[in-house]
């Protein structure tokens, strides 16, 4: 499917416009008043991270925190006590872990038709409604068997981002030349876009790493998150927290006349899962809470979806 330059930007446009509605408590064990704390409520962008929201939580939280030589960067998240990894966007963390899928597998559902990819937003605001996913905020017992800590500069989270960057750029066009040929302010601009979520300060960044001249497409930045009940070969129990992460180089085609697909890429890694090319059977593909037709073009997707790091960071979740 082709699509003009003004009708992606648009796409891409309501890809950055997408949120997550959390509710955000204090851990009970951490809080003065009598162990139950106000809520924080707040919309948070999709393609935004953990670390940009603990400032704020902070700031909220902090008369009621019995440590009160707790800082900001001391701050973790966690869903039914499993610690939620600050260097994965919110939005995949949400379709990873909120449940919210379930409400796109009904026939009748928001979305449509069954299965029909969703990113308006008025759609998400009558999915938001009915999913708001609540959340524990801790400043103790930092759980560094799965959490690395965080600075009080940012700087943990602003590398991380920038390598998930450079390793993109390099599946795209195999050489790391293109990140490298950015200049300081292009590279500055690209975070800072992402921080305000300012996605007409991160568009012109984007595209001179997403098509320079000169470098062709070579594969097409891709991770995909199973969690422990749609790992076949996963040993240990089905524990919410445990997610197997699938990567491999994935051509844009198949062939000169076989474009890749949703479909034809999780069947090749994933067969068990995705038997069928055409039809989900055992699983669904999740993307910015959205259901993803296995006929959709793998590589027009990851120029209108990809987040800002330039993956598709797709949850797989298996159908009820």
């Amino acid at each position: 499917m082709k699509t003009g330059s003004r009708d992606l930007r648009s796409l891409q446009n309501k890809v950055w416009e997408g949120s997550v509605p959390l509710e955000i408590r204090l851990a009970s064990a951490e809080c003065t008043t009598y162990g139950v704390s106000d809520a924080f409520l707040i919309h948070v962008p999709r393609i935004s991270y953990i670390p940009l929201l603990l400032p704020k939580l902070h700031a909220f939280f902090r008369s009621s925190l019995i440590n009160h030589e707790a800082n900001f960067w001391d701050g973790w998240l966690s869903y039914e006590d499993v610690p939620l990894k600050w260097h994965f966007p919110l939005g995949l963390l949400y379709d990873l872990y909120s449940g919210a899928s379930e409400l796109l597998q009904d026939d009748n559902g928001l979305g449509g038709k069954k299965g029909q990819p969703v990113y308006g937003a008025e759609e998400q605001k009558l999915r938001d409604q009915l999913r708001t996913w609540k959340l524990t905020l801790h400043y103790e017992n930092w759980p560094s068997e799965s959490l690395a800590k965080l600075d009080q500069d940012g700087k943990f989270m602003r590398d991380a981002f920038t390598n998930s960057v450079k390793e993109a750029s390099f599946l795209r066009h195999g050489s790391g030349k293109v990140v490298m040929a950015l200049s300081k302010e292009d590279s500055t601009q690209l975070w800072d876009s992402v921080e305000q979520n300012d996605f007409t300060r991160f568009y012109p960044v984007s595209q001179r790493l997403f098509h320079p001249p000169g470098a062709n497409l070579r594969h097409i930045p891709t991770k995909i998150y199973l969690p422990a009940t749609a790992s076949e070969d996963d040993k240990e129990g089905t524990s919410l927290g445990h997610l197997k992460v699938v990567q491999s180089l994935i051509t844009p085609s198949l062939s000169a006349r076989q474009p890749q697909t949703v479909g034809t890429a999780l069947n090749a890694l994933l067969p068990s899962l995705f038997p069928s090319r055409r039809s989900p059977l055992l699983a669904l593909p999740m993307l910015h809470g959205a259901v993803v037709p296995l006929n959709t073009n793998l590589q027009s997707l990851a120029e209108a979806a990809g987040y800002a790091d330039g993956f598709l960071h797709v949850a797989v979740v298996m159908m009820v």
